[in-house]
């Protein structure tokens, strides 16, 4: 990557606090995105235009995730974009996507300015069917959770939630909102590293290497920190890029695995002591639904709540979670209601009995 005084890249843009250090991603020439659709025969036709998601402009593309965020079954597109506005298109049905980006409040945040973005969560945090939006962005800058108003609007209310000024050292990449303790709210947890090993050299109240941050969910209206305690996984000192979440043990709490810059993954296995119970679906589609599932969308009804799971691929930063929606349930002891609403537009409810279970549900075996 060029450094401060090659020809191709304007100095201005290659410091860092006075320092010298590499560029970008302002100084050097941006990229358009791209949309693959297949074709079912194991081809790909580029249609970025025709779907009108090209990115024209060529900004700094780092995180992309598809989500329905206007709660209509259709996955709309999220684009985190490093330095530059962000892009929400909303799907059409028609295989095009309109650019609400700025008319939605994703574009930029709560002080009206773009954002180094680099991954995005999604998830129902307050447990009201609604899908809402985490961003990690670089160093010197607080990290936007955008909550979603309903009709794909979204408000910047990181400062209010309490995670806004706490999150400012870190450079953050990968996110996700998972229930690490099964209490069914969803918490938060970012991925920390600097671009930088100039840090650590000078007093820039930051560092190349970096702890993982762990929010936890006060019942949707606020989120504090978990202390990093010496000896827990918390407190290791990475170069974090992407990370992933799931159940990788099977024992129905989720885990995470964090890469690392120059280093080795770092796995961070969720010891919690908590005794809720929890219930983990694996969804299996079938007709016009993809085998994967991916595109579901599973509500299920418990301990005086409702919450709500997506089968996602992608988001986070160069990742992707566990595909098996999990639900922690606190005390309780059952699911009143599973719904799932499949890829293909079917709804379907499901009954399971017990708890602390891995269930698989396979589309057409509900009523």
């Amino acid at each position: 990557m060029p450094t401060a005084g090659d020809a191709d890249a304007p100095n201005a843009f290659c410091t860092f606090r006075g320092e010298k250090v590499s560029c970008g991603p302002r100084g050097l020439k941006g990229e358009s995105d791209h949309l693959f659709h297949n074709n079912g025969d194991g081809t790909f036709t580029d249609v970025s235009e025709k779907a009108g998601v090209a990115d024209k402009p060529g900004y700094y593309g780092l995180g992309a995730v598809f989500a329905d965020i206007n709660n209509d079954g259709k996955p709309d597109l999220l684009v985190g974009n490093d330095s530059t506005p962000n892009y929400l298109y909303i799907n059409k049905g028609n295989r095009t996507f309109e650019d609400v980006s700025y008319a939605s409040g994703f574009a930029l945040n709560e002080a009206g300015r773009e954002t180094a973005s680099m991954g995005i969560a999604v998830g129902d945090y307050e447990n009201n069917g609604m899908l809402d939006v985490f961003d990690t962005t670089f160093s010197d800058d607080y990290k936007p959770l955008y909550h979603n108003e309903g009709d794909a609007n979204m408000t910047d209310i990181s400062y209010h939630l309490g995670i806004a000024e706490v999150s400012v050292p870190f450079l953050s990449w990968g996110d996700a909102f998972f229930d690490y303790d099964n209490d069914g709210w969803k918490d938060l947890m970012m991925a920390d590293g600097h671009v930088y090993p100039q840090a650590d050299k000078y007093a820039w109240g930051t560092s190349w290497a970096q702890r993982p941050m762990l929010f936890h969910n006060l019942e949707g209206k606020k989120f504090e920190t978990v202390p990093a305690v010496e000896g827990s996984g918390l407190a290791v000192v990475i170069a974090g890029r992407g990370m992933a979440v799931g159940d990788l043990f099977n024992d129905g709490k989720l885990d995470a695995v964090i890469s690392v810059m120059d280093g080795h993954p770092v796995l961070l296995r969720n010891v919690n002591a908590d005794k809720n119970h929890w219930l983990e679906l694996k969804l299996v589609g079938t007709g016009k639904s993809p085998k994967d599932a991916v595109g579901a969308t599973v509500y299920v009804t418990a301990n005086g709540m409702k919450q709500r799971g997506d089968v996602i691929s992608g988001g986070s930063y160069l990742s992707s979670n566990d595909f098996r929606p999990h639900f922690g349930l606190g005390q309780a002891t059952g699911a009143e209601e599973i719904e799932v609403h499949w890829p293909s537009g079917k709804v379907e409810q499901f009954t399971v009995a017990g708890v602390d279970r891995i269930v698989t549900l396979t589309e057409g075996a509900g009523k």
